[in-house]
């Protein structure tokens, strides 16, 4: 298949992007999807999502990797949710069979509105690192966040490392950098269990996926290393900033959808 070079460097440009942002708080497939769907129509989706999945995962190696290297976590906490996150992406992967897409998202509008009031609303909330409840309870709350957000992720995806990131903030008393390297480690999880899917069937574009993934792992390593040094309050006005970008994504295909 041949490609076109400048094709492949704009798709590289919305790489680095998509990486830059997901590594802060998430949502870089609202970027890098849209844009693969764009360039290359004359491939099926699978294709498409494999392809995403390969440069995701390597700017989320990159992020995840700085973060471990300058931010504490929980490893009794992450490593159970670690597993549950493969489990989680691994059966929302296989989900896609049987269950439409267009009949979640609706679901997803909503809980994105309501974690972005609630955030509005509280206006400290993950500025202090302040876990909360026992060990144990911490880690079953991060096990339950890894098997339903992980299936989400494996069924749908956009908006994962968001959901994360509120989750362990919102119920486990994490500040917004802690979250976000927490997010990052459980993402790749979740990324690596759908490529397990997609390139045993040979669903990736390598020419494609190989120049994408050296440049969101560049902006996975300029955005966390933008992360750490600004702290959690700069994490946090991005988090609401992807939260309203993501919902308006979410509320145009929703009613595109089924106003068609």
């Amino acid at each position: 298949m041949e490609l076109d070079l400048s094709l492949v460097l704009l798709l590289a440009l919305c790489a680095f992007g998509a990486g830059f942002i997901d590594a802060v708080v998430g949502g870089g497939g609202l970027i890098q999807v849209p844009a693969l769907f764009t360039a290359l129509p004359q491939h099926a989706p699978a294709t498409l999502f494999g392809t995403n999945k390969i440069a995701s995962i390597a700017g989320t190696s990159m992020a995840a990797r700085n973060y471990l290297r300058k931010v504490r976590v929980e490893w009794p906490v992450l490593a159970p949710a670690f597993a549950c996150t493969l489990v989680g992406a691994w059966l929302g992967a296989r989900t896609v069979a049987w269950l439409p897409r267009d009949a979640v998202r609706p679901v997803v509008l909503v809980a994105l509105v309501l974690v972005a009031v609630y955030t509005l609303r509280r206006r400290g909330m993950g500025e202090m690192h302040a876990p909360r409840h026992t060990l144990a309870r911490r880690r079953a709350l991060a096990m339950l966040a890894g098997l339903l957000i992980g299936f989400y992720d494996g069924f749908l995806g956009p908006g994962t490392g968001t959901f994360f990131i509120f989750w362990f903030v919102r119920l486990l008393g994490y500040d917004f950098l802690s979250a976000s390297a927490c997010s990052k480690v459980l993402n790749w999880a979740s990324n690596f269990a759908s490529l397990a899917f997609f390139v045993p069937a040979g669903h990736v574009i390598w020419p494609v996926a190989l120049s994408m993934a050296v440049a969101n792992m560049a902006g996975g390593f300029a955005g966390s290393h933008a992360a750490i040094a600004r702290g959690s309050p700069f994490v946090r006005r991005a988090f609401v900033g992807v939260l309203v970008v993501t919902i308006g994504k979410f509320g145009w295909d929703t009613v595109r959808t089924f106003a068609g």
